[in-house]
């Protein structure tokens, strides 16, 4: 502090700013309400006020300095810890509970037509995951409207609960896949609510039937269930069938192989997840264990759990086998 800006001898402050033994607070310590630093006392030895310790816990969520991760974090803010919207997940009993309510909720599925039709959740509204975009749906204009959202194993409902939040939906609540649900079932031929388990013998003996699951996939000897994409690039796909890719691991995330030639190819812009099967620039099938954002085309899934996909393909380079099934 100069001579031409002395404090008195009461509250001197050193050259290094030094803090009195009545108020020790450091600078890398959270300020707390009681011991907030004033602009008057917060002097640096520069003689100015540093940002980093003039913030009290009033300030509710700083960049670093006295934010309360109980706050941060928990599913009443909906706001995970980096700041982004987020949802809420429940256990499909406390989805029973809700859908019991006359609180003007909708429910979700997020599968593809043929799935739904197959059977879902009596009165549930079908907005398949791959048709969320940057946009939010036309058939959810309520912003504050309690959303529960599922699909059929509860990989694709997280994505598209995620991708809501993060459009400005407040209530979202996500309760897992259909493959699990031991309510009511409904087909999109009869409105009439069946046993889950039957409906479930049901949407198998339909699939069958419509050929909609016509290939299976190996990651080294082991045959993975896959849910296949209705588009052209997985139509080109089949027609090479039975094809085996060598396959890299790449970046800790995901493993990919050439297919040989291009096929047709529709890339848009995309966040994967665990068990997502892509084409990359139309020539390379890539299969996730992590999570990646590129530009690419969505050829499936592969329905087994993280853990799952990261000891199939977090090792070691694996050769993958795609065949009629």
């Amino acid at each position: 502090v100069s001579t031409e800006s002395q404090v008195l001898a009461e509250s001197t402050l050193s050259t290094e700013s030094t803090l009195s033994a009545e108020n020790p607070v450091s600078a890398e310590s959270p300020v707390s309400a009681e011991s907030t630093l004033s602009a008057e006392s917060a002097v640096s030895r520069e003689g100015t006020v540093s940002t980093e310790s003039s913030v009290s816990t009033d300030d509710a969520i700083s960049t670093g300095v006295g934010a309360s991760t109980e706050g941060a974090t928990s599913a009443e803010s909906s706001v995970s810890k980096e700041g982004t919207a987020s949802y809420q997940q429940i256990s499909q009993e406390e989805a029973k509970e809700m859908m019991a309510r006359e609180d003007g909720h909708v429910i979700v599925d997020v599968r593809r037509q043929d799935e739904y039709d197959a059977g879902h959740i009596p009165g549930a509204i079908l907005i398949p995951n791959e048709s969320i975009g940057s946009d939010s749906p036309e058939a959810l204009p309520d912003y504050d409207q309690i959303i529960l959202i599922y699909c059929r194993s509860g990989n694709r409902s997280k994505q598209a609960s995620q991708k809501l939040a993060s459009m400005g939906y407040k209530n979202i609540y996500e309760f897992g896949g259909i493959n699990t649900w031991t309510g009511e079932i409904v087909t999109e031929d009869s409105e009439t609510a069946v046993p889950a388990a039957e409906s479930s013998e049901n949407a198998e003996e339909n699939l069958s039937e419509n050929e909609v699951v016509s290939m299976k996939m190996k990651i080294g000897e082991t045959e993975v269930p896959v849910v296949w994409e209705e588009n052209a690039s997985v139509e080109a796909l089949r027609q090479l069938l039975p094809i085996t890719i060598q396959m890299s691991m790449y970046g800790g995330f995901e493993q990919v192989g050439s297919l040989g030639q291009s096929i047709v190819r529709d890339d848009q812009q995309t966040t994967t997840d665990y068990g997502d099967i892509v084409l990359y620039s139309g020539n390379q099938i890539v299969v996730f264990y992590g999570s990646n954002s590129w530009a690419y085309t969505r050829l499936g899934h592969v329905d087994l759990s993280q853990e799952e996909m990261t000891d199939l393909l977090g090792k070691e380079d694996v050769v993958i086998m795609i065949a009629e099934d």
